[in-house]
């Protein structure tokens, strides 16, 4: 497969899983302030993600709720690892295959089997919600799931998330 895979071949992985999901098409969004002006009533929880590093490389995938301000130091320490910056876009692309402003657990197909240290950590708030929404790959859509099957999808791709309080 082409890397990075586009939302078609996302898509067919996710059909391959018996996962359901819903996509509403709109201009690109680069924000969560963005995205709030134009989505319209999108059912479920809206998120956002944080891909970050420490000094050492050690990279962490933060999911959590739109609303909600990530503590990096907090994270850090609730993750056991250093302190936190933002990866730059060329890390977005070569591990994940999106561009910022499109980051999305989604992006963790691209990460499938190459690189298998990413932690992946998930807003205990968020993941209550039943229907979730993130990017499939690029900014221009919102792809709505089941807050079940994104935790299988996260497992297919070799991952086990964590669970934590932001």
């Amino acid at each position: 497969m082409p890397y990075p895979a586009c939302e078609s071949n996302l898509i067919r992985f996710l059909e391959k899983l018996k996962i359901t999901t819903t996509t509403v098409y709109h201009p690109p969004v680069h924000t969560v302030e963005d995205a709030k002006k134009i989505r319209g009533n999108i059912i479920g929880g809206h998120c956002k993600c944080l891909f970050v590093r420490d000094k050492k490389k050690q990279r962490a995938l933060i999911i959590m709720d739109e609303d909600k301000k990530a503590d990096l130091k907090s994270i850090a320490a609730t993750l056991n690892i250093g302190r936190l910056s933002f990866a730059s876009a060329d890390s977005l692309m070569e591990i994940l295959g999106v561009k910022p402003g499109s980051v999305t657990p989604f992006g963790l197909f691209n990460a499938l089997e190459r690189y298998p240290d990413i932690i992946i950590a998930i807003d205990k708030d968020m993941i209550k919600n039943t229907y979730l929404n993130y990017h499939p790959l690029h900014n221009a859509a919102t792809t709505t799931i089941q807050s079940l099957d994104l935790l299988k999808f996260i497992k297919a791709c070799g991952f086990i998330p964590k669970m934590i309080e932001i």
